[in-house]
């Protein structure tokens, strides 16, 4: 695992995936198509899942092109400093991109275009544990020594992506544009069929009963597991899946394994003083 990371803007990123320079390109220069679909989210939350519903729902449920191409093919990070030349060789139109950029260093002709960008947000203390986990086995992430050190610096925004609650507070500004769509990972877990027909609605994509059934039995999280084009198993010069498989359980609640009473009453007063203003916009928030 690397030592060090690289800032832009003020956040932090892994060297072997940004550079500064391709950054930069991404928020002054990319051009932005109005047809184009991105898939924006902070890291482990559910960022795979909707890469699998949107690739589904292009094949009209039809499993062949999830199980032959990798995700980061079908739905390609637009911060990746691979994702250029994947860019020259894609044919398919709409264009479809992932990215857990902040809204602030994103895409500028982003904000003039009708392209859609569909946000899933999830509870930020699972979050945290998942993130926790991922960051023992990528090269992505230091060492992220023990759980309490970790939770002081997802507190403080002090990795990759930066801060959780920059980067919520940041999208959030969109709400109620008719090219946002706002997710979380509860609906994707309790309402995984009417998640994909809602994202559908959302794309203009019309499918079939048949159809739709195909994409939720595809789309499950015990299916992404076990696909090696979706579980990143063949990235093993950079994901420790002996330490840790990258899809690890998929649930929400898991937290309450991990924090302790103080902790989480720690984690809450940092949470409402950041969150100000948009308290009881999220399931957590109604049963933490």
């Amino acid at each position: 695992m690397s030592d060090e990371y690289i800032s832009y803007k003020g956040i932090l990123f892994h060297p072997l995936a940004c550079e500064p320079t391709h950054l930069s390109f991404v928020e002054n220069e990319f051009q932005v198509l109005d047809d184009d679909v991105f898939n924006l989210t902070y890291p482990k939350t559910g960022t795979t899942w909707i890469m699998e519903i949107l690739s589904l729902i292009r094949s009209k449920g039809d499993p062949t092109w999830t199980k032959t191409v990798p995700n980061w093919n079908r739905v390609p990070w637009l911060e990746n400093v691979e994702t250029p030349e994947i860019i020259i060789s894609m044919s398919l139109k709409p264009r479809h991109f992932t990215s857990h950029l902040a809204k602030k260093i994103f895409c500028h002709s982003f904000f003039s275009s009708k392209a859609k960008a569909i946000y899933t947000v999830r509870d930020p203390k699972d979050l945290l544990v998942s993130l926790y986990y991922f960051s023992k086995m990528t090269i992505y992430f230091k060492d992220p020594g023990t759980f309490e050190e970790f939770l002081e610096l997802f507190l403080k925004g002090d990795m990759p992506y930066g801060s959780w609650f920059d980067h919520v507070r940041g999208w959030m500004e969109l709400r109620g544009q008719s090219n946002f769509l706002l997710l979380t990972y509860d609906d994707l877990q309790q309402d995984l069929r009417g998640t994909v027909v809602k994202i559908c609605k959302f794309l203009g994509k019309e499918l079939d009963d048949q159809a739709i059934n195909l994409v939720v039995e595809h789309a499950t999280f015990e299916n992404m597991k076990n696909n090696k084009m979706s579980n990143f198993s063949l990235l093993d010069d950079r994901f420790d899946l002996n330490m840790s498989p990258f899809m690890r359980k998929g649930i929400s609640g898991d937290w309450k394994n991990h924090f302790t009473v103080a902790q989480s009453e720690h984690f809450d007063r940092v949470y409402r003083e950041k969150m100000k203003g948009l308290a009881g916009c999220f399931p957590w928030d109604k049963t933490d």
